[in-house]
C-alpha cells in the first residue's frame, strides 16, 4: 500500500505548480544560494537550472518534485511581499576581482536551439557610455564538452558566463554572431557559439553547413546603423572540420602565395552544385559563400580559417591555437564590441567606417509609394574618389604623364607619416640612470576624433588664405618656425632648446628647408604655435565632416570596456593605474587577445584608407583593385597621422616648457625621457595627483599615456656604441630592451 502512496505522491508532485521563473531566481538569491549549489543538490547540471530561471525549459519528474520542495521552504522564509529590492544574484559577480572557476557550458540540438563624448584630440578623461552587451566581469569559461543526447533536456540553456557576449535580443541572432566548428572524440560536428552555447550540426558537406546556418543555426548580429546592413554570420572551422568536409588542413605554398585553394577543388565544385557562388577572393583563409540577395533577403556566409593563417598572430596572437570555446569566446568579445571579423583586424577596421556609414539609404515615398536609394548624408558615397596629385602615392593612375623614374620631393608629394626621430644624449642627461619610455594610447584613434575630413572630389585653388577647418593639401613654406620660441598659450610664449626637439613637419624630425605639402592639421599647428603661412595653393574638399567620430567611438567603448574587465579602468589615480597596468594580460590572456585585435584594427583600418598594389601583374600607371572602393582614401590617413604626430609634439613642446626636459626618441606614439627614476611619475610633472594641462597623463583613454619600459642609460649608450649608431631610435627597443634589428637613423 505505501508504494501506492508514495506514486499517487509522486503523481500529484508532478504537476505541482511552481512560481514563475523570476520568482525562483530570486527566491534561489535571497537565500544566497548559486546556481551550481542547487544543481549539485538536485544532481542535474548547472544549465539545466539555468533553464528553470530563464523560463526556457521546465523540470520535470523526478527533479520537479525536490525543486518544488525546495522553493517553497525559500518562500516561506523569504515572502514575496517582504521583498522591498530585488536581491543581488551572487552566482554571477559584478566586478572583476579573481579569476572564478570556470563555468560548464551548454549543448543544444539544432532543434532545441530554435526554441531557445564629444572630447579633445589629444585626450579623453571622459567615461564612455556602456558598450552594447558588454560583460560584467572577466570570467573565463572552461572548454565546452558535449553531453550525451540522453542526458541533455530538450531546450536547455546556459546563461552567458560573464566576459563572454551572449546572443543579443533579436530573436533572428539569438545564438550570437558566429560559432567555431569543431568535430569531438565520439565524432559529432558541434558548433561553439558565444555564451557558453554548444550546437549540434547535422550538415555532412560544406553546401549543407551553409544552409544549415542560415536556416536553423539562428547566427548573425543586427546592423550598427539605420541604413546598413545586418552581419553575416561568421563559421570558424578548426582543422579536425576542415578534414570532416573535405578540406586541407593547412594551404601549400603555392596555395599560401594565391590566397586560395584551386577552383577544381572538389568543395569548390560542391558549392557551385548548390548554386553557391564565391566572391572574387576565392575558398581562402577568409571566405564568403552567398547567393545574390533577393530584395532585403540576404543569403550568406563567411568562413575563418584560423590553420590557413586568417588569424595573423601579430594581431590575434595565439589565438589559431585555443580550443573551440575559447576561440569563441575571444572572437564572440570582439565581435560583440568592434563588429563580427569581415577579415583581417585592416579589412574589418575599414568595414566597420562603412557599417557606421554606409553609402546609400532608402529615400522618403515617392508619389507611387516606392522608396529609392539615395545617397547617405555624411558617408563617402558610393563612388571613388581620385585623390589630388601630391596626395597620390607613386604610381597611381593620376602619375602616370610623369617622366620614369621621377622622384618626386617635398614640393610635389604629401608626405604626412609618424615620427621615427632620435638624437644623441646630452652629458647632463648622461648622469642620470635610467631611460623611460611612455606610449600614448590608442594614439591615431585619438587623431581621428573630432577630425574634419573630406567626404568628396577635391578643389584645387591657387594662392588661397588658410582656413584651418578645411580638411585638405596645403603647399606652404614652414621653414621660418622657429621651435627656440613657440606660443604655448594666450599670449604667452615661451622659449626653447630647438635643438633637442624634432621639427612637427616631417617624420624623421628635420627642419623644413623650403615649401612643402601638409594636410590641414600640420598648417593649423604652424598658426598655433604663433607664425604666419601663406599657401602657395592647396586641394580642399569644400565637402566635409566629422566621419570617423563613430569609428572612434566604438573602437575606444570597446577597448576601455575590455580593459575595464582586466582591472584597468578608466580615471584611476596615476599609482593606481600603474599598479593596474602592471601584469595585466595575465589576468585574462583570452581578453588581452581581443585589445590586441582592437588595437590593431585602428592602425590596420587607416591603413586600408591608402592601400598599395599586391602584386596581380600591376604596372606603374595602372589601377589597383583597392582604386575601387570609396575608402580609398589616401588624404583622410594622412590627416590623421597628420593629427597624431601633431597631438603628441604639443605635448613634448608644453612638457619641455614647463619641466626643461627635452625626448632624446620617439617612434610613432612612443616617447623616451632619461630620468632619475625607473617610473614615468620620476618625470611627469603631477601635483596634487593632477597633471600639466596640456601635457602627459597617466590613464587608460585614447590620447593619454601608459609606462612602455625603462631601461638603463648605460644600456642605451651600450646600445648605441655597439652598432656605431649616434641616434639609434631606442624608443624602438625600449620595451624590453631586446634590439633585434638596427636602423642608424639614415
Amino acid at each position: 500500500m505505501s508504494e501506492l502512496f508514495d506514486a499517487v505522491d509522486a503523481l500529484v508532485a508532478s504537476r505541482a505548480k511552481l512560481p514563475p521563473p523570476a520568482e525562483r531566481k530570486r527566491l534561489r538569491a535571497a537565500h544566497g544560494l548559486t546556481i551550481d549549489e542547487v544543481a549539485t543538490a538536485l544532481k542535474v547540471r548547472r544549465a539545466t537550472v539555468s533553464g528553470w530561471e530563464s523560463g526556457k525549459t521546465e523540470p520535470r519528474p523526478p527533479e520537479r518534485d525536490a525543486y518544488a520542495r525546495l522553493l517553497d521552504k525559500l518562500a516561506e522564509l523569504y515572502p514575496a511581499d517582504a521583498a522591498a529590492a530585488p536581491v543581488q544574484d551572487t552566482a554571477v559577480p559584478a566586478t572583476f576581482t579573481t579569476a572564478p572557476a570556470p563555468a560548464e557550458a551548454r549543448t543544444l540540438s539544432t532543434g532545441q536551439a530554435s526554441e531557445a563624448a564629444d572630447m579633445t584630440a589629444t585626450e579623453n578623461t571622459q567615461t564612455p557610455a556602456p558598450v552594447a552587451a558588454a560583460p560584467a566581469a572577466a570570467r573565463r569559461p572552461a572548454r565546452t564538452t558535449r553531453t550525451s543526447s540522453t542526458s541533455r533536456r530538450p531546450g536547455a540553456k546556459k546563461a552567458a558566463p560573464a566576459g563572454t557576449p551572449a546572443g543579443g535580443t533579436d530573436p533572428r541572432f539569438e545564438n550570437g554572431p558566429l560559432a567555431v566548428v569543431d568535430v569531438d572524440a565520439d565524432g559529432q560536428v558541434l558548433a561553439y557559439c558565444t555564451g557558453g552555447l554548444v550546437l549540434d550540426v547535422p550538415a555532412k558537406s560544406i553546401p549543407a553547413l551553409v544552409d544549415w546556418t542560415l536556416r536553423e543555426a539562428k547566427l548573425g548580429a543586427p546592423k550598427l546603423s539605420g541604413p546598413g546592413k545586418d552581419a553575416d554570420p561568421l563559421l570558424v572551422l578548426t582543422e579536425a572540420a576542415l578534414e570532416r568536409y573535405g578540406l586541407p588542413a593547412t594551404l601549400t605554398e603555392e596555395e599560401r602565395l594565391a590566397g586560395r585553394i584551386p577552383k577544381s577543388h572538389k568543395v569548390i565544385k560542391q558549392l557551385a552544385r548548390a548554386e553557391w557562388k564565391l566572391t572574387k577572393r576565392g575558398f581562402g583563409p577568409w571566405a564568403r559563400i552567398y547567393r545574390p540577395a533577393t530584395g532585403s533577403e540576404r543569403a550568406c556566409v563567411q568562413l575563418c580559417i584560423p590553420s590557413w593563417h586568417a588569424l595573423d598572430t601579430r594581431h590575434w596572437g595565439q589565438a589559431a591555437q585555443l580550443p573551440p570555446a575559447e576561440l569563441a569566446r575571444v572572437l564572440g568579445v570582439y565581435a560583440s564590441r568592434v563588429m563580427t571579423p569581415r577579415g583581417s583586424t585592416a579589412v574589418t577596421g575599414l568595414e566597420l567606417m562603412t557599417a557606421l556609414h554606409p553609402p546609400t539609404r532608402a529615400s522618403e515615398p515617392d508619389t507611387d509609394g516606392k522608396r529609392h536609394s539615395e545617397h547617405n548624408p555624411g558617408s563617402l558615397g558610393k563612388e571613388p574618389v581620385d585623390p589630388a596629385p601630391c596626395e597620390a602615392p607613386d604610381g597611381h593612375p593620376v602619375l602616370k604623364d610623369l617622366p620614369r623614374f621621377h622622384v618626386r620631393g617635398p614640393e610635389e608629394k604629401l608626405f604626412e607619416e609618424a615620427y621615427d626621430w632620435a638624437r644623441p644624449m646630452t652629458d647632463a642627461e648622461c648622469t642620470l640612470r635610467h631611460l623611460v619610455g611612455i606610449d600614448v594610447n590608442m594614439a591615431f584613434a585619438a587623431g581621428a576624433n573630432g577630425l574634419a575630413v573630406g567626404l568628396g572630389e577635391a578643389t584645387h585653388v591657387k594662392a588661397p588664405v588658410f582656413d584651418p577647418k578645411l580638411p585638405g593639401s596645403w603647399l606652404v613654406d614652414l621653414s621660418h618656425v622657429d621651435l627656440s620660441r613657440v606660443k604655448v598659450g594666450k599670449d604667452k610664449w615661451a622659449e626653447l632648446d630647438a635643438s633637442l626637439l624634432p621639427s612637427p613637419f616631417t617624420p624623421k624630425g628635420e627642419r623644413p628647408e623650403g615649401p612643402a605639402w601638409y594636410a590641414t592639421p600640420t598648417v593649423a599647428y604652424a598658426v598655433e604655435l604663433g607664425y604666419e603661412v601663406r599657401p602657395i595653393e592647396a586641394w580642399v574638399r569644400y565637402d566635409n565632416g566629422r566621419y570617423l567620430d563613430g569609428w572612434y567611438n566604438r573602437l575606444r567603448d570597446a577597448y576601455l570596456a575590455t580593459m575595464a574587465d582586466l582591472g584597468v579602468h578608466a580615471d584611476m589615480a596615476p599609482e593606481d593605474f600603474l599598479a593596474a597596468m602592471d601584469g595585466y594580460k595575465a589576468r585574462d590572456p583570452e581578453l588581452a587577445i581581443v585589445v590586441s585585435a582592437v588595437k590593431a584594427t585602428v592602425k590596420g583600418g587607416l591603413g586600408k584608407l591608402r592601400e598599395r598594389p599586391r602584386g596581380e601583374g600591376w604596372r606603374p600607371g595602372e589601377p589597383w583593385r583597392a582604386l575601387a572602393r570609396p575608402t580609398w582614401r589616401p588624404d583622410i590617413r594622412a590627416a590623421v597621422i597628420s593629427r597624431t604626430r601633431i597631438n603628441l609634439h604639443r605635448k613634448i613642446v608644453k612638457h619641455a616648457a614647463f619641466t626643461g626636459q627635452y625626448p632624446i626618441a620617439v617612434l610613432s606614439d612612443c616617447v623616451v625621457y632619461a630620468s632619475a627614476g625607473p617610473s614615468p611619475l620620476d618625470f611627469l610633472p603631477y601635483r596634487d595627483g593632477k597633471p600639466l594641462p596640456g601635457g602627459f597623463k597617466l590613464g587608460i583613454n585614447p590620447g593619454l599615456v601608459k609606462h612602455e619600459g625603462t631601461q638603463s642609460v648605460l644600456w642605451g649608450e651600450e646600445v648605441r656604441e655597439r652598432f656605431d649608431a649616434p641616434v639609434l631610435n631606442l624608443a624602438r627597443y625600449i620595451k624590453d630592451g631586446t634590439v633585434t634589428d638596427v636602423d642608424n637613423g639614415e
